[in-house]
């Protein structure tokens, strides 16, 4: 399965595509998709979009993951991020994917082994989950240790189904 993991930004997107085979990882691609902050709202979301659709069509995934929104005390910032998380959403949506939606810390501890983890951290593990994968920034990282959450979860949901038909 090509999995696309998404951490979404009004600032910077990042964005990783693996191959999972169990659990048995490999990197396809990352990047991350920049919105210039002189431009009006609508704008930039806009952008967002149609550079989603291009990594879409480019990597043609087969399913998404898309980490949520932490809220901070900045309000603005928040709901800032929420619509650009929207506008993530409805790219993989629109695209028909089946998209997962994992909590920061359940992607920290899924890489890295706790929830507390560090950006650092997570790029660090990038390295030894996806050996010789070429890291376009830390919103990348992040969005490929999204996609290997999803990956995991996919490979427990598909071992617990086989179990459940052997004893069936």
């Amino acid at each position: 399965m090509i999995i696309l993991g998404l951490d979404p930004g009004l600032g910077t997107t990042g964005w990783g595509v693996i191959h999972a085979d169990g659990n048995r990882l490999k990197h396809i691609a990352n990047g991350q998709i920049r919105t210039d902050p002189s431009m009006p709202l609508p704008r930039r979301l806009s952008n967002l979009h149609a550079a989603l659709i291009d990594v879409i069509l480019a990597e043609r995934p087969d399913g998404a993951a898309v980490e949520e929104v932490l809220g901070n005390t900045n309000a603005q910032s928040t709901l800032k991020l929420g619509q650009a998380r929207g506008v993530v959403l409805l790219a993989a949506a629109s695209s028909g994917l089946h998209i997962g939606e994992y909590h920061p810390s359940t992607v920290k501890k899924a890489v890295v082994g706790t929830g507390g983890a560090e950006k650092r951290q997570i790029q660090a593990m990038m390295a030894v989950l996806l050996p010789g994968a070429k890291l376009a920034g830390p919103d990348a990282a992040d969005a490929l240790a999204v996609a290997i959450t999803h990956a995991h979860h996919l490979a427990s949901a598909q071992g617990m189904a086989r179990r459940a038909r052997v004893t069936a």
